[in-house]
């Protein structure tokens, strides 16, 4: 048995792009590769009552996102009547339940007002997005316990302006280094906004981090390229924090183009190495990467996103054992990790892949919307509460 601290934050994760139905945000419509179209998610706003239950049910602490277009319909514009009295039942009854919350003020989408007038491309827009922040903060603050001002700032300007994957669709990296850089100043801002409110909230920030490899001799350069623009210069932007919030999912190998099985899936096959239906599956990436960033930022750390992308419960129930064993470890030598956040709450739609790519601790029924936690939330259940991690022993039979 591996016991945890009893302070350790043991959560679940969602945004609220992902789980509720969208409204005038930039995704609306937006075809994913599984064929579906962004326009219909999980029916959060409607089943919210039962999903604060299987919330409870799964773990103690909870990372979340309000929906920014459903909130302010327009620049500078009060908060909208009917969405903030939906948002506080939601987080009311998140705080009945017990449930501490992570509050998330950026989660990858903008409302589509704030797209017209260039997004984070221009930097008189980051005040724009500031306002927003004064007033959440100022309506909703009371219910939360800690903040990642954005989500993923790396995965956010590299898809929407290098890869061009996510909205705006663009191919611009030097427009995505405009985007980091405002992002960067937001988050400086925001920072303070909070903090001037809620001096004792912890705030962060969340970076998706992978440890970046090549297959080959022409790998190296862009494995080398993707390591700096992920895990050096994005984050070099947001350095203004309590904490260090980081996301990890994979090793992502180079030949000389990603090899992942979203776009080189027989070449992922081929080379035998375990993985997902995302990306290769490689659980030490976790520890090098936290290790790599306490000796750089000497930071509390907090895991805000780590899951597996399976229909295969048995590979999540090994993931979650093979993770929290590793974080369980770094502990005790000395690393002051202060929370898991599994990601994700229940299967959602999974932005641009679409909702046949699967994380959830819960399943959610592609019709009728319906929930069911899955074996693998069971036990994920069963740690959060308890703190405590049970491994069977190599030597028994299982």
């Amino acid at each position: 048995m591996k016991k945890f601290p009893d302070t350790f934050q043991f959560g679940t994760s969602t945004s609220a792009y992902q789980i509720e139905t969208p409204f005038e945000h930039d995704w609306v419509d937006v075809n994913s590769l599984d064929g579906h179209i962004f326009n219909r998610t999980t029916d959060h706003e409607k089943l919210w009552e039962s999903d604060v239950e299987l919330i409870a049910t799964l773990a103690p602490h909870y990372r979340m996102s309000l929906m920014w277009s459903k909130l302010q319909r327009t620049p500078y514009a009060p908060l909208d009547a009917q969405a903030v009295a939906h948002y506080h039942q939601v987080l009311q009854a998140l705080k009945a339940t017990n449930v501490s919350i992570m509050m998330v003020l950026h989660h990858f989408t903008n409302p589509i007002w704030f797209s017209k007038v260039g997004g984070w491309e221009k930097a008189e827009n980051i005040f724009l997005w500031l306002d927003f922040v004064t007033k959440l903060v100022n309506e909703f603050g009371g219910y939360v316990s800690s903040w990642n001002t954005f989500n993923e700032p790396n995965v956010y300007a590299c898809f929407g302006w290098i890869v061009g994957k996510f909205p705006p669709f663009k191919n611009n990296i030097l427009l995505a280094g405009k985007v980091v850089k405002h992002m960067g100043l937001a988050h400086d801002k925001a920072y303070d906004i909070i903090k001037s409110k809620f001096p004792e909230h912890p705030v962060g920030i969340s970076h998706n981090t992978a440890v970046f490899t090549a297959d080959s001799f022409l790998g190296k350069l862009p494995a080398r390229l993707s390591d700096l623009w992920f895990m050096e210069f994005v984050p070099g932007h947001f350095e203004k924090a309590d904490f260090f919030g980081m996301s990890y999912y994979a090793r992502i190998n180079h030949d000389p183009l990603p090899v992942t099985m979203i776009t080189t899936p027989e070449k992922l096959k081929a080379s035998g190495k375990d993985h997902d239906d995302m990306w290769e599956y490689y659980p030490e990436g976790l520890r090098e990467n936290v290790l790599r960033y306490w000796k750089k930022y000497q930071k509390p750390i907090i895991i805000t996103e780590n899951g597996i992308c399976t229909k295969d419960d048995t590979k999540r129930i090994k993931a979650i054992t093979d993770y929290l064993s590793i974080l369980h470890q770094l502990i005790a030598d000395g690393i002051p990790i202060k929370g898991y956040y599994y990601w994700s709450t229940w299967d959602n739609f999974e932005w641009a892949l679409g909702p046949t790519y699967q994380f959830g601790l819960a399943t959610c029924d592609p019709e009728s919307k319906e929930r069911n936690i899955k074996p693998s939330g069971s036990l994920y259940a069963r740690i959060a509460h308890s703190c405590e991690l049970h491994v069977p022993n190599a030597h028994q039979p299982r």
